[in-house]
């Protein structure tokens, strides 16, 4: 019979810690025959496929080599992904030791409405490491481990305390897709396929996880973050420097790909290395859109823009475009119900203006409304950097006269 999930665990030259991940797959409250175990090899030159052949009697056990193209995390998780032969894939990071309920509870995840089944993860603070859960990795079981460390504050999952505060729902959230780490996190096949898989543009480390989730979120999956598909990521050696410049810029590649006003606030508040208050600042977002809408900037505009010799950039402009606005313009708003209606032929963009998709000095002059004025006490500085990129000339305007 096939198997009720397929884990995919994608790897390169890490064969003792996929020898850790294997073992603690075979130690699973499920029937071996319930779940297969895909290796997905993305061009190894260590005894990587030695240490998966030895697990051949003990796993449902499949093993896929690429040859070495560099970084490809995404892709081989895709290729994993076209190996597979259940229903249910689940991705669990190489290094990261399941627990013993992991299997069954990512295949009893799926008996209802389409998911995103996120699993937690103890330990994973790869800034802050829990004191000696390197060394206890090493002696002891994931559940021996469990129960040695599940009262001390430093093991949780990193993600615990901002999902506690909703009950561990992230659907209460504007941002779900911002958990959805793939180290071990499971979705149907034919989600998975629908969603068109990880985009394998993403070559440096982070974000093309979240980025598939935010596309399972607009695909109507529910986010769940399941308690009891636990797992364990011991500490081992990480440049955390370098993975929050690559986060960044991977980030910023999501932003480039999904031009829409959430993906640019979490973009900015990463930026501010806090992207956790992309939430707070979404309900400002929402609440100001809602206060906007009625606001009539179409006399700034045509004040700002009158003379400019040139195309203009709006930040801000409402659906009352003047006539006068000159041919080549670009128009930005952060409420796409009014960004639709304005008229005159423009290009339009649906942002807040914390990035503008424009190259330096595109335009003769930046005008940013006061439309902008309830976001900005946080954002001002950033959007006034941004116009003054964008823009040979960027005139007080004033939301810039509120700061």
């Amino acid at each position: 019979m096939p198997p009720r999930i397929s884990v995919v665990i994608p790897t390169y030259n890490r064969a003792e810690l996929l020898r850790r991940t294997l073992d603690s797959l075979t130690d699973q409250t499920l029937p071996p025959d319930d779940y297969e175990v895909i290796v997905s090899d993305d061009g190894s030159n260590d005894h990587t496929a030695d240490v998966t052949e030895t697990f051949r009697d003990r796993l449902r056990l499949h093993y896929h080599y690429e040859p070495d193209l560099g970084r490809r995390v995404a892709h081989a998780r895709n290729a994993g992904a076209r190996h597979a032969t259940a229903p249910v894939l689940v991705f669990l990071d190489c290094g990261t030791l399941a627990g013993p309920d992991f299997t069954r509870a990512h295949a009893d995840a799926h008996t209802g409405r389409p998911t995103l089944n996120l699993g937690y993860v103890h330990g994973y603070r790869p800034w802050d490491p829990t004191p000696g859960l390197a060394e206890a990795i090493t002696t002891r079981t994931p559940k021996q481990v469990h129960q040695d460390f599940k009262d001390h504050p430093g093991f949780r999952d990193i993600r615990h305390e901002p999902l506690a505060a909703v009950d561990f729902d992230p659907d209460r959230l504007a941002f779900p897709w911002l958990f959805a780490w793939g180290m071990n996190y499971s979705l149907r096949t034919t989600d998975f396929h629908a969603v068109g898989g990880f985009d394998e543009r993403f070559v440096t480390w982070g974000t093309e996880d979240i980025e598939l989730g935010y596309r399972a979120h607009k695909h109507g999956l529910a986010t769940h973050f399941d308690l009891t598909a636990w797992a364990v990521e011991p500490p081992h050696e990480r440049d955390t420097g370098e993975m929050l410049a690559s986060a960044k810029r991977t980030m910023r590649q999501f932003l480039d790909k999904t031009r829409e006003p959430g993906v640019e606030l979490v973009w900015a508040s990463l930026e501010l290395d806090d992207p956790l208050i992309a939430e707070g600042e979404h309900r400002t977002l929402t609440a100001w859109t809602d206060q906007a809408r009625a606001l009539d900037v179409r006399a700034e505009i045509d004040r700002h823009t009158a003379d400019a010799g040139g195309p203009v950039c709006v930040i801000g402009c409402g659906d009352d475009i003047p006539d006068t606005l000159p041919e080549g313009s670009v128009l930005i708003d952060f409420d796409a119900e009014l960004l639709a209606k304005a008229g005159g032929g423009h290009a339009r963009h649906h942002a807040i203006g914390l990035q503008i998709p424009l190259p330096d000095d595109s335009v003769q002059r930046v005008v940013v409304t006061s439309r902008l004025d309830g976001m900005w006490s946080t954002w001002g500085d950033v959007i006034t950097a941004e116009a003054r990129r964008v823009g040979r000339e960027v005139p007080r305007t004033p939301a810039q006269r509120s700061t």
